[in-house]
């Protein structure tokens, strides 16, 4: 493996190893592209992941609204810190719209509307319209939630799957 490695390290595009690694390469790719254009399906499913993730970072986006979203800080590890302060942010927002929803549909099925799972797969939980990224909030450390599954039981028949 060390002398594989070597020799792939030295980008030689004279090196034969490398050529034949860059050929499978292509090969691989060409047959992706081919199984892509012809299933449909698999078009779909590559569709509806880059929607999510696209979804997710325009969310991460405006919720990055300080500088326009630009790290000013060349100091690395200051760099790393806004980044996960930023994923902790976007995922206690996750989290606190996810238990709006969840009571929403609980409300719902309280008044004797059904709920259909295949309604609940198309909400997400990156909502911003009810947000304000400006003021002053309150944090009562003091008051513990209830675990997620204690607090909220989503009214949703199993043998819908």
């Amino acid at each position: 493996p060390s002398t594989l490695l070597r020799r792939l390290g030295s980008y030689s595009r004279r090196n034969r190893l490398y050529q034949a690694f860059q050929a499978l390469g292509q090969v691989v790719r060409t047959l992706f592209l081919l199984r892509y254009i012809s299933d449909a399906g698999l078009r779909r499913q590559i569709t509806a992941c880059t929607n999510i993730v696209e979804d997710y970072n325009r969310f991460v986006d405006w919720l990055f609204f300080g500088k326009q979203g630009v790290i000013t800080d060349n100091d690395p590890v200051e760099q790393e810190k806004r980044l996960k302060y930023l994923d902790l942010v976007a995922n206690a927002v996750i989290l606190q719209n996810t238990v709006d929803i969840s009571l929403a549909v609980q409300a719902l099925s309280a008044e004797g509307i059904r709920i259909d799972r295949a309604a609940l797969k198309t909400l997400s939980p990156y909502l911003t319209r009810h947000l304000k990224r400006y003021g002053d909030y309150v944090v009562d450390f003091k008051q513990i939630p209830l675990p997620l599954e204690d607090a909220i039981s989503l009214p949703v028949q199993l043998d819908e799957m």
